[in-house]
């Protein structure tokens, strides 16, 4: 079973410095039918002005991932960690007891355009941390990355929560599969581009909740697709 849901009815900001798209429900934007799935819990598709940003402020109990699609993201946080993340990396910060941080866009004459991702822990009360890895084109082209999972393996960041998260950029035809386990359940969020979802078109800003299927195949209809799919357990 697969279940759409379109970039055109996820909730909407936009006060000057900050265009924000929710996929589920997220500040002002509240809709009981979309508070997440699984363990996902927010993907907000972001574009900040130039020079602009988030102001300190605080988290507890979550895994926070930052994605950036286009420009140059920079955060600091009460750990004492400063960094710039640019396309290509994946960030994680694990709120847990609690953590401050700010994001800014770190250019004065370009946009900054984002995924912000939270996936709630397996368990509350975890050291706050951080992690940040690139990933380079050609580990994602054409084949799906594992940029993050519970283990760290094949050089993915950890995430706290049995999820196993992918990252792929396809051209015009190319396609990958992936197969589910009965236990498990699947997001698929397309970042940039246009494919097809075993057989059904999504865009750019589109998701889809998987599940019972034995097999998916992506296949991009466009060059430059981008699309991020995360598989995780039924259960917390």
């Amino acid at each position: 079973m697969i279940t759409i849901r379109s970039t055109h009815d996820r909730g909407a900001v936009n006060i000057g410095w900050l265009d924000s798209r929710h996929t589920f429900s997220f500040g002002s934007y509240s809709d009981p039918n979309h508070m997440g799935f699984a363990t996902l819990r927010v993907i907000n598709e972001d574009k900040v002005a130039p020079g602009q940003g988030f102001q300190t402020h605080s988290h507890r109990d979550m895994e926070i991932v930052t994605y950036v699609l286009d420009g140059a993201l920079e955060h600091k946080d009460s750990l004492g960690t400063s960094s710039i993340i640019r396309p290509g990396d994946v960030q994680r910060m694990t709120a847990g007891t609690g953590i401050t941080h700010s994001e800014f866009n770190s250019s004065k004459t370009d946009p900054v355009h984002l995924l912000q991702i939270w996936i709630l822990p397996d368990r509350t009360n975890l050291e706050p941390g951080y992690e940040q890895k690139n990933f380079p084109q050609p580990d994602r082209s054409g084949k799906l990355c594992l940029v993050g999972s519970r283990d760290g393996r094949e050089g993915s960041i950890v995430i706290h929560q049995n999820i196993d998260f992918y990252s792929t950029s396809l051209q015009f035809g190319e396609r990958v599969s992936h197969t589910l386990a009965t236990d498990r359940m699947i997001w698929v969020q397309v970042a940039s581009g246009t494919i097809q979802l075993n057989g059904q078109a999504l865009v750019a800003g589109d998701g889809a909740a998987i599940e019972q299927e034995s097999l998916i195949t992506l296949e991009a209809t466009t060059n430059d697709s981008e699309v991020l799919l995360f598989d995780m357990a039924k259960n917390r």
